[in-house]
């Protein structure tokens, strides 16, 4: 079953930003995630929720998401998150087709 990761971000720096995105997108992609989601518009029909940018990346499986956090490729994304951004980060399991 697919799982997936959910982050509700808030850019600190323009610059860090750009740095730990591609770090973070390079430790994505080798644990089999997908983006779904990267930035973009987002248009709130209920509640007061208003995330800018939301991001949503799929994993094969809430194990290999879970791997993925855990990791040391994505520790070197982490080590310049806090200058780079805030966020609301979410880790959903996903259905059976």
């Amino acid at each position: 079953m697919p799982a997936y990761i959910i982050s509700d971000v808030t850019i600190r720096d323009q610059e860090a930003f750009q740095t730990y995105r591609s770090r973070a997108a390079a430790s994505i992609a080798h644990y089999g995630g997908r983006y779904l989601v990267r930035g973009g518009q987002v248009e709130t029909l209920e509640g007061e929720w208003h995330p800018t940018p939301l991001i949503v990346v799929e994993f094969p499986d809430i194990e290999q998401a879970r791997r993925w956090y855990a990791s040391a490729e994505y520790a070197a994304a982490l080590d310049v998150r806090d200058a780079a951004l805030s966020r609301h980060l979410i880790l959903a399991d996903g259905m059976a087709p």
